[in-house]
């Protein structure tokens, strides 16, 4: 069967997706929502290629007039007047950032396009002011006050977040540009940033006081990203070719995007969401990868987790109060709030009477994406080598060699850096779930007994291995504790064979002890 959709990968500007005949997931009707709202200024955090800077393109279009360009769209169904206004897109995505001037000079010719075409001669000293100039400007030679769209507009922050000067410069910065959003309110009719995070200190949100940030808001959901509906609805046609080639199931393929793909929320009540970028490059290549792993890294997330007492596995689960993300910062060493803003948490649950959210992580490109990023910070192999240690461990487990699996498994620990904080046990316990994350078996951690905590259960098909894993102690004291606590026992009446580990990792000698094993077979055990 032969897809003939054409899907935007990585078109971002409205006006050439829809001229070449693009698939485009009608996201209009929140363009309605905003200009019927009475608000001024709007705010929108979301992760990464989640599709915000094609919403602000169709914004831009759409204020810009070009009706021709929605046609058969919900906005076109309006009573809009479809009269031009000027529009000042400022685009901070195009640079790194990695020095200070490069936000001057973008900032610099921009401005300059802008006065060319709305005829300012004389520019004024600072960027504050000529861009202060050009908005009384060009509401004046227009005679319609001046939308403003922000793309991006904390990206310079998001790259020195762990760089104080670079970041203090370019806060500086920011804020005296931002500030006109309030002194010039008179020529404005709208402004509209999108961002991964919400500066609190960045003046920009002390200052206007009346801007609305729709991140959380219910009615805002599913402004980006692609809803279940939205998939069923504009994605068959690729869904059946994708179905056809790989030889599976209609149903088959819908299961397989949604489990890699589907999972995030944004809001109390919203719908769940698929990721776009992801969906639209599994639907061209008509295969299922990591997409959204290989467009960035959490660089950032890896060096502050390295730099705080975090437990992985528990933030990756975590049960916080909506404040705490409603007020997120970057610039804090909050790592819940760093997972959640880059989109390797996300909503889960809400509870209304305690306005608690439950966090967790949104499918499984999202979980490969992040161990995949972490993995380097914890072990310092080469991939290669870590992939290959990987493997070691999963033969290990299938195929009933404890030994070799705690082989492997003291190779895996050795890779832990020295800078890593080990008088923490944190670090090695994230390092050990990140590798059990990358095995593909059954792992449980921290499951309860009636008498405990087991640190770890481990299930294939022919074996159940239950680990107790020490930090400084002894191998001996983890199998007494195994064995006082009756771990085994609720695993007695399984008929596949079971494994008891008691090890002990040395922060000196950063290897594990000589461990203790039990071989359990029905009723009969051998002890090494």
């Amino acid at each position: 069967m032969a897809d003939t959709v054409k899907y935007p990968i990585g078109e971002q500007d409205f006006k050439s997706l829809i001229e070449m005949g693009c698939l485009y997931v009608d996201k209009t009707q929140y363009i309605e929502k905003i200009i019927s709202s009475g608000h001024k200024y709007y705010f929108l955090a979301r992760p990464r290629r989640f599709g915000k800077s094609l919403f602000l393109s169709s914004l831009q279009y759409f204020f810009k007039g070009r009706r021709e360009l929605f046609k058969g769209l919900y906005i076109d169904s309006t009573d809009w007047d479809w009269k031009p206004y000027p529009v000042l897109r400022l685009d901070l995505n195009t640079e790194k950032y990695e020095v200070p001037g490069l936000l001057d000079s973008l900032l610099d010719n921009t401005f300059k396009k802008w006065e060319k075409e709305y005829g300012i001669q004389e520019t004024a000293e600072t960027l504050s002011t000529r861009f202060q100039n050009i908005i009384a400007t060009a509401h004046e030679k227009t005679g319609r006050q001046v939308v403003i769209l922000v793309d991006e507009y904390d990206k310079p922050l998001v790259g020195n977040l762990n760089v104080d000067e670079t970041f203090e410069h370019y806060q500086a910065k920011l804020a005296s540009v931002y500030s006109n959003f309030k002194s010039s309110a008179e020529h404005i009719r709208l402004v509209f940033l999108t961002g991964v995070s919400r500066f609190s200190k960045l003046s920009i949100f002390s200052d206007l006081n009346n801007i609305r940030d729709i991140t959380f808001v219910n009615e805002f959901s599913d402004i980006c990203g692609i809803t279940e509906k939205e998939l069923l609805d504009n994605f068959k046609e690729g869904i059946r070719a994708f179905a056809e080639e790989n030889e599976i199931s209609y149903e088959e393929t819908y299961g397989l995007l949604k489990k890699n793909y589907d999972g995030y929320r944004f809001a109390k009540t919203g719908s769940d969401i698929y990721n776009p970028w992801s969906v639209l490059n599994a639907m061209q290549d008509r295969s299922i990868s990591n997409y959204w792993g290989r467009s960035g890294k959490a660089t950032i997330i890896a060096e502050a987790l390295k730099n705080v007492d975090a437990d992985l596995e528990g933030i990756l689960t975590s049960i916080v109060s909506m404040y705490t993300l409603e007020g997120l910062d970057l610039k804090s060493a909050n790592p819940v709030a760093l997972l959640y803003q880059t989109g390797y948490i996300t909503i889960k649950d809400y509870d209304f009477e305690s306005d608690y959210v439950t966090l967790g992580v949104p499918n499984l490109e999202v979980r490969q994406s992040l161990f995949d990023d972490l993995l380097p910070y914890y072990v310092k192999t080469r991939r290669s080598t870590a992939d290959l240690v990987v493997q070691n461990i999963i033969m290990d487990l299938r195929t009933g060699k404890p030994e070799k699996f705690v082989k492997d498994l003291d190779i895996f620990l050795a890779g832990i850096p020295y800078e890593m904080k080990m008088d923490d046990e944190n670090n090695l316990h994230n390092a050990l779930f990140i590798l059990l994350t990358l095995l593909g078996v059954a792992v449980e951690t921290e499951v309860h007994t009636s008498d405990g905590r087991i640190d770890l259960v481990v299930k294939t098909p022919k074996f159940i291995y239950i680990i107790e894993l020490k930090f400084d102690k002894s191998a001996e004291e983890a199998m007494t504790q195994i064995e006082q606590k009756q771990y085994s026992l609720p695993y007695a009446n399984d008929p596949r064979r079971l494994f008891k580990l008691g090890l002990n990792f040395s922060s000196t000698t950063r290897h594990l002890d000589t461990p203790r094993i039990c071989t359990t077979m029905k009723d009969n055990y051998t002890q090494k």
